[in-house]
């Protein structure tokens, strides 16, 4: 059993686990003690000294971030001299921060620019020491301005530690230490995926999401452009938290009408390509699992970060990567020759904006031939959800007072397994249900698959199906994916069966759900919250299996002939290549 510690924090008994820190300590007796390093999802690093205690007995200030609380501590967090040294913290932080609250893309949601709030500095005493470092926009996907960085480390850790890429590093010492890409490179030139968790966990402007709202607003200034907008499963259970809306609430029919009201004049949903990718995915799994026609196990590649991944460091698995385009890219080819065909646009004239909860579909796009199968670039711009929650607030709507619209169902209609694609474990969970029906003529009894959900970083299982045994993973946060891979090459190597029949990796903690470009301050409570919203969708759903959807099979019937036939093949389906290698 492990040790309980008593304390007391600020005259309040507490009592915790041993090995429990002060910080989170404080927390269970509702305690605040400020911090700027801190976060839940990272190992403290006691790197700002905003969250110094007092400890009787002691003249030290502890870091409570770092420091365990011990048996019989009487902590306190606040009293004047407490008071003035974190004000001098943040001032000196200040000092090395360009004064551009106004026009930073941070501003009104900064970490630091709320502390400074919080403490009344009006005026700082300290002389402007603020680095001129350049801006580097490279990535096209997140903008690193190193003049707003703190050197708090979070986008390091994240990077190294959570994802194991490693582009990110801190350069020199001392008042000079400052962020750049490892080797003091450009971003783009880096190992870099794009996959935006740096952006995510920053607590300042230091890094943000390219943003492209300006290109979109200009094309919808234009009469001749017909602009169409596709959102991302992930996204209508966290545009809300930009509102006021509880975590995890479900607002798809307030963002179309949203979205129609900004001028789109027409808007579908990624939910559809997700039922498509499934319906292709599934054949591919079908034709390799029990046709045995290519090998095994077959990995998804609806995730670009985690396709970039693959290609830059594990090119010897692009022989297992499913073939499909992820659902923007369908939905953006689709939009492009059936959506233009059936209702006579010129699809030179159509311009498609995706809404996605990543900062990587900024990259995915740019993917040069095999993203324009149509004749046509798929996706023109794609947004984050944080950049959408700024142009509904340009838009003066009312986002709690609008009412709810549908999609255009053409490309809109969708069944719970494409919503569920936003959490980790959603795209296995819905090729399963697929891949059951292709194997044996019925739906599964049970649509849920739960050894799918969850944050564990590697869920694995065994499923059986008309007597046959498939074995799955489902990996998330890119840092796991080598254990996996590491399985199937051993196997590979000794000439054994595969470990697994099917894995799915998504790069980002949580899947899409806690993407690069969602709002800020995720944690797993809020990922878990807004798989939870899909969940529940799915559960309420009146079609729960891509290949039931209506729209799906007219789809087929009318336009793509069958999954896997030339004409998916040509619009759905993408190729891959090493890219130049990193050594980490």
């Amino acid at each position: 059993m492990t040790k309980k510690i008593h304390a007391i924090i600020n005259g309040l008994p507490v009592e915790v686990q041993a090995g429990v820190t002060i910080l989170d300590a404080a927390r269970q007796v509702s305690v605040h003690i400020p911090t700027l390093c801190k976060h839940p999802d990272l190992d403290a690093t006691a790197a700002c000294g905003i969250c110094i205690v007092r400890v009787k007995g002691t003249a030290k200030m502890l870091r409570a971030c770092c420091t365990p609380l011990e048996a019989n501590m009487e902590i306190t967090t606040e009293d004047p001299e407490i008071i003035q040294v974190r004000r001098s913290v943040i001032e000196m932080i200040l000092s090395k921060h360009p004064n551009e609250c106004l026009t930073c893309g941070r501003s009104q949601n900064c970490e630091l620019q709320t502390l400074a709030a919080h403490f009344g500095l009006r005026q700082t005493h300290l002389d402007s020491i603020v680095p001129d470092l350049p801006l580097d926009e490279t990535t096209h996907a997140v903008t690193l301005d190193p003049r707003k960085c703190i050197t708090c480390g979070r986008c390091i850790q994240v990077c190294q530690q959570i994802q194991d890429v490693w582009a990110l590093s801190f350069l020199q010492r001392g008042i000079d230490t400052r962020i750049s890409a490892a080797g003091d490179i450009h971003l783009a030139d880096s190992p870099c995926v794009r996959c935006g968790q740096c952006s995510a966990h920053c607590p300042t402007g230091a890094i943000v999401e390219y943003d492209d709202t300006e290109e979109v607003w200009e094309k919808l200034r234009d009469p001749e452009a017909f602009c169409v907008a596709q959102i991302a499963p992930a996204v209508r259970v966290a545009i809300g938290e930009a509102f006021d809306f509880p975590v995890g609430t479900n607002l798809t029919g307030k963002t179309y009408a949203a979205l129609r009201r900004m001028g789109f004049k027409a808007v579908f949903d990624t939910n559809f390509g997700a039922d498509l990718t499934i319906m292709e995915e599934a054949h591919e799994f079908i034709e390799r699992f029990a046709h045995g026609k290519s090998v095994l196990p077959l990995v998804t590649s609806c995730c670009p970060a985690w396709v970039d991944f693959m290609e830059k460091f594990h090119s010897d698995i692009i022989p297992n990567f499913s073939s499909c385009k992820s659902p923007q890219a369908m939905v953006g080819s689709l939009a492009k020759t059936y959506f233009a065909e059936k209702n006579k646009i010129d699809p030179a004239k159509i311009f498609v904006v995706s809404i996605m909860p990543c900062t990587a579909k900024k990259f995915e796009i740019l993917r040069s031939k095999e993203m324009s199968s149509s004749g046509y670039q798929d996706v023109d711009v794609s947004l984050t959800t944080r950049e959408l929650a700024r142009m509904i607030k340009q838009s003066g709507i009312d986002f709690h007072a609008v009412p709810e619209e549908q999609p255009d169902h053409l490309l809109g209609a969708y069944t719970g397994a494409g919503t569920i694609f936003g959490a980790t474990g959603g795209v296995m969970e819905a090729a399963l249900r697929t891949a059951h029906y292709l194997i044996t003529g019925e739906n599964p009894s049970r649509m849920e698959f739960h050894m799918t959900r969850g944050l564990q970083g590697i869920k694995e299982g065994e499923i059986t199906v008309a007597g046959k045994t498939v074995r799955i993973a489902v990996a998330h946060g890119l840092g796991n994916v080598e254990k996996l891979l590491a399985k199937a090459r051993e196997a590979r190597a000794a000439g054994q069966d595969p470990p697994y029949h099917f894995v799915e990796v998504m790069a980002c903690p949580g899947g899409c759900v806690g993407g690069g470009g969602q709002p800020y301050g995720v944690t797993d409570e809020l990922r878990t919250k807004r798989a939870a919203g899909l969940y529940q969708e799915d559960q309420a759903g009146l079609w729960r299996c891509s290949h039931d959807n209506p729209y799906v099979q007219k789809l087929y019937e009318e336009y793509l002939g069958q999954p896997l036939g030339e004409k998916s093949e040509q619009l759905l389906h993408t190729t891959y290549r090493p890219r130049p290698t990193y050594h980490r």
